[in-house]
């Protein structure tokens, strides 16, 4: 079991009063005034229509480290540690998004630019780990993007991933002792993933900790990343290679 699975594990099984564990884990602060109007926050979350828009609308941009104008929530977002998130303006976040910012040491676990979209159930995942992503981009239903161990997560501006894609900084774990289980070998430190600007990745493309992906790229569906590609590159296959380049014929590349 990697640090911080053993950290959440002893936060929810160890010492301590039902009311603690849960403002440790799953609130990120013990202030009894946060606390109540978390819960107040958790309750509207799940009101429909019209009306939970507006409702969350009002009170939910207190819940965060800071928020930007006219961000708009959908129903069923679940919410972690949400003082080390921080929004820019016009975020829009729909059903069923999970945003977990559990983090030791940051107060900017998650960090979302101006005008970034977020499709339904889409999940940002921090263990000690950080995610950014850059204004006007679009991450579509399912997605999962993690960062575990310190293995930071960036993805820039104007990007586009598809479905069901899943993007990890930290995780994989450590392999080389017999004698002892793998879960308890701890997660390698692969300095996690950087997306650049104006990527687009399709439906199901798995993008592995270490990776690079150049400004401009298009990542062809199902693709796995597991090694980094320059600017303007075409990728597809398991694991994915260049195929080709958006520069053929085109003077700015020259």
């Amino acid at each position: 079991m990697n640090d911080d699975l053993k950290k959440t594990h002893k936060a929810i099984t160890g010492k301590g009063s039902a009311l603690t564990k849960y403002q440790d884990v799953i609130i990120g602060n013990r202030s009894l005034l946060f606390l109540f109007y978390y819960e107040w926050c958790a309750w509207i979350g799940v009101v429909p229509g019209a009306l939970g828009m507006l409702l969350r609308q009002i009170f939910w941009p207190r819940l965060f480290g800071s928020c930007g104008r006219k961000a708009a929530f959908a129903k069923g977002i679940v919410l972690r540690h949400p003082r080390r998130i921080h929004l820019g303006d016009s975020v829009v976040i729909s059903e069923g998004c999970i945003l977990d910012g559990r983090h030791d040491d940051t107060g900017r676990a998650i960090v979302l630019g101006d005008n970034v979209i977020l499709s339904n159930n889409v999940i940002l995942s921090c263990k000690n780990g950080s995610i950014a992503i850059g204004d006007s981009t679009g991450i579509n239903a399912g997605t999962i993007i993690q960062s575990t161990n310190h293995c930071p997560v960036t993805i820039g501006a104007d990007v586009i991933i598809g479905q069901m894609s899943f993007v990890i900084g930290g995780g994989n774990y450590n392999i080389d002792r017999l004698d002892v289980p793998i879960r308890l070998q701890g997660i390698k430190n692969d300095g996690g993933v950087m997306i650049d600007n104006n990527v687009w990745l399709g439906a199901h493309v798995t993008v592995l900790g270490g990776v690079t992906v150049g400004t401009g790229c298009v990542v062809a569906a199902s693709a796995v990343l597991t090694r980094s590609i320059p600017p303007n590159s075409i990728a597809k296959g398991i694991p994915a290679v260049v195929t080709g380049t958006r520069c053929e014929g085109v003077e700015q590349c020259a």
